[in-house]
């Protein structure tokens, strides 16, 4: 007698090969919780930018976009406060923050993640502060045309906020880049979904498109200092 062996369906054995697949695929909050916390370095930074612009920009463009080591503040190394870390980049805070006198323009600009993170930051900066304005930046409950207005009526030192917002307010001419010296990113901060700032693609490409209008000619000039927070 012969022997009889039942196959299953072409489509059946696709359908699963497929499961198998989706099962295996990894989320980027599965990757991040199983790798240690590692602090942020300005060669992180330049590999993103090279990275985003390796396909539609060439050679020369790019070279452009690449900021020497000059450029950047001591990175966090995952031991500071955010107030310990801002009085170690920047020692001299009061004296600037005494000679700022234009309006449309802040001293200081953090980018972070989202409207919530932006406020944490504000509170936790109280130790290093001192009594200066600090201005949110970021469009959750705040209309753009509110902080415009602000901008061009008070003098303010430190803005905090979300990359989107700061990048409008910077389009439609309601904030000034040339009196900006310092530029923080929350960078080694993690989400609910162990998502960093960059891990995000909408925050990432708006921080990207930030730092192309105005930030990154900024630094080559030796105005603006990058931080990674």
């Amino acid at each position: 007698p012969t022997e009889c062996f039942l196959s299953q369906p072409e489509e059946k054995q696709e359908a699963t090969a497929v499961k198998a697949k989706r099962r295996k695929k990894k989320k980027i909050s599965d990757i991040l919780q199983k790798s240690a916390p590692k602090p942020g370095v300005p060669a992180d930074l330049q590999n993103l930018l090279s990275q985003h612009f390796a396909g539609n920009r060439s050679v020369i463009e790019i070279e452009e976009l690449k900021l020497s080591d000059s450029c950047f503040l001591p990175a966090n190394d995952l031991t500071h406060s955010f107030s310990s870390y801002l009085k170690e980049i920047c020692p001299k805070w009061a004296k600037l923050r005494r000679s700022h006198k234009e309006k449309k323009s802040v001293v200081m600009l953090v980018l972070c993640s989202s409207a919530l993170r932006s406020l944490e930051l504000i509170k936790s900066m109280t130790a290093f502060k001192g009594d200066c304005r600090v201005l949110k930046l970021f469009a959750k409950h705040i209309k753009i045309k509110e902080q415009m207005n602000m901008l061009e009526k008070g003098v303010f030192h430190i803005g905090v906020g979300t990359p989107g917002r700061v990048k409008a307010l910077v389009e439609q001419d309601g904030l000034c880049l040339s009196s900006t010296k310092y530029m923080i990113l929350d960078w080694n901060w993690r989400d609910q979904k162990l998502r960093r700032m960059m891990d995000i693609p909408e925050i990432k490409k708006e921080t990207i498109d930030l730092l192309e209008m105005n930030i990154i000619k900024l630094c080559r000039e030796g105005s603006v200092k990058l931080g990674l927070f």
